[in-house]
């Protein structure tokens, strides 16, 4: 048996690398649906917040509307306010309990990453709305469009881009974040880790290696994600056409660090 700490690093690597490599991949695999469903999730709720009825509106449609705001508030309220640890503890359980589903610890894990991610993202959305010139609507609305029209092809993808830092900063928080998983049993790097460590009682050594499989993870999303905003803000040159004149002008513009 190894008698140095590099040397147990090596045999647990040779030992347990399939291990390491699978929790990882159920680790990636949850923060990136949870991260890309969440998000689906946070767009049709901040349709529904920013939504505006006109002055001839009768009192049903304002009653339901005030309805689903007020659902949609007490939805973000709580999954802000409580622990994931505490809602998958809650999901998996409580639905046995008392609705008789014997949920897979996957989907389980699905539900509570895409569920706390959307209550998270709420803020940050209707941020990127609110980033968007009110010009931007008041001209979809002069056109025809509908509230739906307008979000859906003028307001939000501009709004996309404008959240997509912070969009990449919550896909790595739930690369983290989905350790607290282990305790409804899902296979992530940490449940991984732990079954590694607890054979030869070298937790040191295996979490060490746990830690550093996590920073490669984040470090290599964190660095696709830049390469993505970058192609999303365009080139650092365009062409500029004058309403008095067909002769372009380049126009250089540095693009933010």
């Amino acid at each position: 048996m190894p008698t140095t700490f590099f040397g147990w690093v090596a045999f647990l690597i040779a030992r347990y690398g399939d291990l390491f490599l699978r929790g990882a991949g159920v680790t990636m695999l949850i923060a990136g649906v949870g991260t890309v469903a969440g998000f689906a999730i946070e767009l049709g709720v901040a349709i529904v917040r920013t939504a505006r009825l006109s002055a001839g509106a009768g009192p049903l449609r304002r009653g339901a509307l005030a309805a689903a705001k007020a659902m949609l508030s007490v939805y973000i309220e709580v999954f802000r306010g409580t622990p994931m640890i505490v809602q998958a503890m809650v999901v998996y359980y409580g639905a046995l309990e008392y609705l008789g589903l014997d949920i897979p610890a996957m989907a389980a894990a699905f539900l509570v990453v895409s569920v706390n991610t959307g209550a998270y993202m709420a803020e940050i959305v209707r941020g990127g709305i609110l980033s968007v010139d009110a010009g931007q609507k008041e001209a979809a609305t002069a056109v025809g469009m509908t509230h739906w029209q307008a979000m859906t092809a003028v307001i939000l993808p501009q709004a996309v881009r404008n959240i997509m830092p912070s969009v990449g900063n919550e896909f790595v928080v739930n690369i983290k974040d989905s350790s607290v998983l282990n305790v409804i049993s899902v296979t992530e790097l940490y449940f991984m880790s732990k079954s590694a460590a607890g054979t030869y009682w070298k937790y040191f050594e295996v979490f060490f290696i746990t830690s550093v499989v996590y920073f490669v993870l984040t470090f290599t999303v964190t660095r696709l994600l830049r390469l993505v905003e970058r192609r999303l803000s365009g080139g650092d040159s365009y062409t500029v056409y004058g309403s008095q004149s067909h002769t372009p002008a380049e126009i250089k513009v540095p693009l933010a660090p």
